[in-house]
């Protein structure tokens, strides 16, 4: 993340300063067959080959980084856990993880590990996983145990469960609550926590079942069970109610359950945003969530000051952020050099929420690339504008999930559209987007603060940016802009196209005199080049796609194919 060489002077003035949010972490998605999942960057700094193997040196140098911008815990496995890493809380393996919990304690971050609810049946020591049952929370207690013998200061679990088919309470007509209140108690007497993840929702739903809404499921199913947690579960809830599109509303349920630890889940990782081929700084979209104000009209409610524990609202013992990261054992880290600014904004912007993304995206270009000034302005400039380029020319208005299904890159406008996950646009001939209102739509916009409410459920109110995530809109109908919808989508998409030529240009004027390494200069050209196929797609197959749908002509004339 930053160069060996010696740091700039006047880069930054030492001060006393102290975090915004106690709780920094990320999370590996890392498997122990060495492949990351939503990884874009190599492969796992950690496993290989179904073992825990790694570079002692490059891990205390991933350490050091990672202390540099404030994370202090993380997870080094794969929330989704298989059956090789079910065995990493085993006495065989727990002497190679005290290790690397050896190395991350040098630098002050805890390590934490993602578990199988369905730990007891998996390795084959019961035949249930009831977290009532008696001797499912002996096995716990003593795994516990045996875990904190190894690490004492083991920072404790992370656990997915009925989400996509991993195992959890449901199975024994048991709630949330009681399935993580189970490991809780088991990790209590050492000092452990148990985060939870709320993402939970029917995967396999009727796509012409337009009563089930996805974006509802996190509330429905935990928002009922605020004070039921113990004191030691955090729940950890993803910062929209989708699944890391380019543009979402905040989750309603960052703002309820005033009795309930929470820490609200980011993806550095650009699974939705480009997969570290394309440019997206994610610094923008993260400070537009960390402000939203959950209680309009009340004091300290946006979401930052819940999180922070300054909110008068909510009693947390336990409050933070996580994010799923974006590093593998490529040479540059995140393989794009530029998405290094990614986790790098996400630390400092825990620090401090406030921090200008100007000065952060500056300060990131003169730490790792140059203290030229032509070459601070015009990387900076392309970081900041680079989110609302990707959506340009991508999701409009609100839509998202237009993507090659499995691995997320690149379009396909139907690719999920008939498909049992819940994602859809619901486009036809006269219109797009899905109803979210209280009349006629599934109702989801009554989780919010009835303010927001008010805003969300009227057309003309709701913020252009998530019209078609809460309204089915005509294509002809005009927006605030003062454009009608089929407009803007057409508009947007080649703009995005031409924003991305201009990133081309303005990284090629880079080529004399920015004193950027040529390996890391190539290697953005190479991405840039890339990014800019992927944008001619989206522009090509949306357009094309909503024209045959609509049979309105753009009124420039562009060339969109019949």
């Amino acid at each position: 993340m930053l160069r060996n060489s010696a740091l700039p002077e006047n880069v930054i003035t030492a001060k006393k300063q102290k975090p915004a949010f106690a709780i920094r972490m990320i999370n590996h998605w890392d498997n122990m067959d060495g492949s990351i999942e939503r990884g874009y960057a190599g492969r796992s700094l950690f496993f290989a080959d179904n073992k825990i193997s790694y570079d002692a040196a490059r891990i205390h140098r991933y350490a050091r980084l990672l202390a540099s911008v404030g994370i202090n815990a993380l997870t080094i496995n794969n929330v989704n856990v298989h059956h090789h890493e079910t065995a990493l809380i085993d006495d065989n393996l727990l002497p190679e993880v005290t290790h690397l919990a050896a190395i991350f304690r040098q630098y002050a971050i805890q390590l934490f590990l993602s578990v199988n609810f369905a730990a007891p049946i998996e390795t084959g020591d019961l035949t249930t996983a009831d977290p009532f049952d008696p001797e499912v929370i002996t096995w716990w207690e003593q795994r516990a145990a045996s875990i904190y013998q190894h690490i004492p200061d083991f920072g404790g679990f992370v656990v997915k469960a009925d989400s996509e088919h991993r195992p959890g309470p449901f199975t024994y007509q048991r709630t949330h609550a009681d399935g993580a209140n189970m490991l809780a108690r088991a990790l209590k007497k050492h000092g452990g926590l148990l985060y939870w993840r709320c993402f939970v929702y029917n995967c396999q739903q009727k796509w012409y079942d337009r009563s089930t809404d996805r974006a509802k499921a996190a509330w429905d199913h935990f928002s009922a069970l605020d004070g039921q947690f113990d004191d030691n579960v955090i729940l950890q809830i993803k910062n929209g109610p989708m699944d890391f599109q380019v543009r979402e509303p905040v989750s309603p349920l960052l703002g309820a359950m005033p009795g309930t630890n929470k820490v609200m889940e980011l993806q550095i990782t650009q699974e939705y945003t480009g997969q570290q081929i394309d440019l997206c700084w994610l610094v923008p979209q993260w400070k537009a969530i960390l402000n939203f104000d959950t209680q309009p009209g009340s004091h300290d409610a946006l979401i930052r000051d819940i999180l922070a524990g300054h909110c008068q609202h909510h009693r947390m013992r336990h409050s933070g952020v996580t994010a799923v990261v974006n590093v593998g054992d490529h040479p540059f880290w995140t393989g794009h050099p530029l998405a290094q600014a990614n986790l790098y904004g996400y630390g400092r912007l825990l620090w401090d929420p406030e921090v200008d993304e100007r000065e952060l995206a500056e300060e990131w270009c003169k730490l790792t690339l140059s203290t030229d000034p032509k070459t601070v302005a015009t990387v900076s400039q392309m970081l900041l504008s680079s989110w609302q380029v990707y959506e340009n020319y991508t999701a409009p208005l609100g839509v998202g999930w237009m993507v090659q299904p499995h691995h997320h890159y690149g379009p396909s406008i139907d690719g999920y559209e008939y498909d049992s996950w819940g994602t859809y646009h619901y486009a036809n001939r006269f219109g797009l987007g899905v109803d979210r209102t209280q009349g006629s739509g599934t109702g989801y916009v009554k989780q919010y603060h009835p303010l927001n409410c008010q805003m969300y459920n009227n057309p003309n109110r709701c913020p252009q940016e998530l019209l078609l995530f809460f309204h089915h809109l005509k294509y002809r109908h005009v927006l605030p802009s003062g454009k009608t919808v089929i407009q803007h989508i057409y508009d947007s998409h080649f703009n995005g196209v031409n924003q991305v030529q201009d990133f081309i240009q303005q990284w090629d004027a880079l080529a004399v005199d920015s004193h950027i390494p040529k390996c890391l200069f190539d290697e953005v050209k190479i991405r840039l080049s890339k990014q800019l196929n992927n944008a001619e797609a989206w522009r090509d197959q949306v357009n094309t796609y909503f024209y045959r749908k609509s049979g309105i002509k753009d009124s420039r004339n562009r060339n969109i194919y019949p």
